[in-house]
């Protein structure tokens, strides 16, 4: 499929509300979504807060809470405009590649707390086998996610993104 030639607003919006609900799907906000997805189809990478407002017809106060979650969950970070008291809602950098890397840090959490849920319930236990099943499943989650991430970086050389 041709990438038009001149940005089409109506299909961008589209595209914006569709990427947003299946963010909501998969479990985030749905203004956060809705922000995000927005930002992610901005040329620049970052809009003001009435710019948001102005693009997806909400208000500032639904934009600061969507910002507000996006910031704290390190998807977005805020910037002040030079010589001006406005903030900027940017994208980070490698957003998707820092996200996964984040997640490896929950995996490892998670997994050192499922190791000692089932040591404390016995080896015996079908509870203590679930419970380490599930810390196996999260390490070999994590080895695969480091090796991904690898190879995407290898990848995405080949692409000429950077």
């Amino acid at each position: 499929m041709a990438v038009p030639a001149v940005r089409n607003e109506e299909a961008v919006s589209r595209f914006v509300e569709r990427f947003a609900a299946q963010l909501t799907e998969a479990g985030m906000q749905r203004m956060a979504a809705r922000v995000f997805a927005q930002l992610l189809a901005s040329d620049e990478g970052s809009m003001t807060s009435a710019e948001l407002g102005e693009a997806l017809q909400i208000s500032p106060a639904a934009v600061s809470g969507a910002v507000s979650y996006l910031t704290q969950v390190n998807m977005v970070s805020r910037e002040r405009e030079p010589g001006s008291r406005r903030d900027r809602y940017v994208l980070h950098n490698e957003l998707w590649y820092e996200t996964f890397t984040r997640r490896d840090q929950v995996l490892t959490l998670w997994e050192k707390t499922l190791r000692e849920g089932a040591a404390s319930l016995g080896s015996d236990s079908p509870a203590s086998t679930r419970i380490a099943e599930t810390a196996a499943f999260f390490e070999f989650m994590q080895g695969e996610l480091l090796g991904m991430m690898d190879r995407w970086r290898t990848h995405k050389a080949t692409l000429g993104l950077g």
